[in-house]
């Protein structure tokens, strides 16, 4: 008797100390989360990003792989420039592969980040004498070969990322300055020939109203295809400030001027950041931006999903580029859900809308 006492209080003590923790779990089809509601709804997924260097961290892994939430996964760092050539011709895919391939062992889908971008590139890219020629060839040969080691694996491609200055003109960059406009459709045909079944993506931030900047944006579908590349999606990265954020009704049009122009959206990078601290009232804010933002993209044709730039403020990259801005993601640094959680649940459950895609 005093054998079996003991052995239930270290089993209610063991059973505690777990319940301390939170635990997710991997999901299953029919319990309700955002992405299983976001298919319900009409869209094709609902992702988070996520970068290799949390992937230490077993509770945020065990949240990242729930299919329940997260049907669609997007490396925030592991396939860029720096990362997988990082001196010329030599590739690395070791960290690509590892975010890539643990969500598709998982059943998730994935998003692939990014091809051609003036930030994060390989310091030779910058430093070295370039020839329009010699140019053209170092950056098809580095779209090639990237895409087409992940060919199979990625749902949408951003080929070309922050290639536009707020009024719409473009941004220089060494490929611009080098190439011209020219290398934009460049970078297209090399990625639609190397990975002839991904979505071929503009990504930009600031794209989530009509503006100069979502004008050029468009501008750029037309000078990708008057060369004879593919273009399919224009990403919305939506980093918005609240207080600041393009109205339900302003990112709605938007949007339609994509469908318009003839391709799919989604939002790529979502997060709505704050002044700190976080109040009651500034969440309860923030989850009405979040509904704003994702029910614009239930209510319109042609745009397929929702990512959140990672799903927990302890790993955003908010704080590091904002001085006293933050909490801008649906659960907070101890991972719980936030208002902005519900904001997005309501946004998708409101009603269902089936897509003409």
């Amino acid at each position: 008797m005093v054998q079996l006492l003991s052995t239930l209080v270290t089993a209610l003590a063991a059973a505690t100390a777990v319940s301390a923790t939170p635990t997710f779990g991997h999901g299953k089809w029919g319990k309700k989360g955002l992405h299983t509601e976001a298919v319900k709804a009409g869209l094709k997924y609902f992702g988070t990003a996520a970068d290799n260097v949390n992937l230490h961290d077993e509770v945020y892994v065990d949240k990242l792989l729930d299919r329940v939430d997260f049907g669609m996964i997007t490396p925030t760092n592991t396939q860029k420039w720096e990362t997988v050539e990082p001196q010329e011709g030599v590739f690395n895919f070791t960290e690509g592969d590892r975010l890539i391939n643990m969500a598709l062992r998982n059943g998730q889908k994935t998003r692939c980040h990014a091809l051609v971008w003036h930030s994060q590139l390989a310091p030779w890219v910058e430093e070295k004498e370039w020839t329009n020629k010699t140019l053209i060839a170092a950056m098809v040969n580095h779209v090639t070969k990237v895409a087409k080691h992940f060919k199979g694996r990625c749902y949408a491609w951003d080929v070309l990322n922050e290639a536009l200055e707020e009024d719409g003109t473009y941004r220089k960059t060494v490929f611009l300055d080098v190439i011209g406009p020219a290398y934009i459709p460049i970078a297209f045909k090399a990625a639609q020939k190397a990975d002839p079944f991904a979505k071929l993506y503009y990504n930009d931030y600031n794209l989530e109203s009509v503006s100069p900047k979502s004008k050029a944006a468009i501008e750029i579908i037309k000078l990708i295809r008057a060369h004879g590349g593919r273009i399919d999606g224009m990403g919305m990265q939506g980093h918005l400030i609240l207080g600041q954020r393009p109205s339900f009704e302003e990112q709605k049009a938007v949007i339609k001027s994509y469908t318009d122009a003839g391709v799919e959206s989604a939002y790529t990078e979502l997060d709505i950041r704050m002044d700190m601290p976080a109040t009651k009232k500034k969440l309860q804010d923030q989850s009405v931006a979040y509904y704003d933002s994702v029910r614009a993209c239930v209510e319109s044709k042609r745009c397929v999903g929702v990512t959140i730039w990672d799903w927990t403020d302890k790993y955003s990259w908010i704080p590091g580029w904002f001085e006293g801005e933050g909490a801008g993601l649906p659960w907070d640094e101890d991972f719980k859900k936030k208002p902005a959680y519900d904001g997005i649940l309501k946004a998708l459950t409101k009603k269902k809308s089936w897509k003409w895609w």
